[in-house]
């Protein structure tokens, strides 16, 4: 685990950014939503996973071919880095003096 320690001139300030990370977790759930929703779309649309997808499938696959292609597997990749922010977030503590 990495510490940093913030000295700040005032309790406001901690608060503004105690509120800035919540606004922030807010997003991030936000757009993780939106992604699933994204994939979803993509699973409904040829009847598999997006795990099957990425393990069977090629572009050729795809009525959209290769940008369809692209599109679903970056929404995947987004979808993991999204998540594993929001964790990091999520796993942080503030300890106040």
């Amino acid at each position: 685990m990495t510490q940093m320690i913030l000295e700040l001139p005032s309790r406001n300030i901690v608060n503004s950014i105690m509120g800035s990370l919540e606004a922030y977790k807010l997003k991030l759930q936000a757009s993780i939503n939106f992604t699933k929703q994204k994939l979803m779309d993509f699973e409904k649309r040829y009847g598999v996973s997006t795990d099957y997808f990425l393990q069977k499938m090629a572009a050729e696959d795809l009525k959209g071919g290769d940008l369809e292609y692209v599109e679903w597997a970056g929404e995947s990749k987004l979808l993991e880095r999204l998540e594993l922010e929001l964790q990091d977030i999520e796993r942080i503590h503030f300890e106040l003096r």
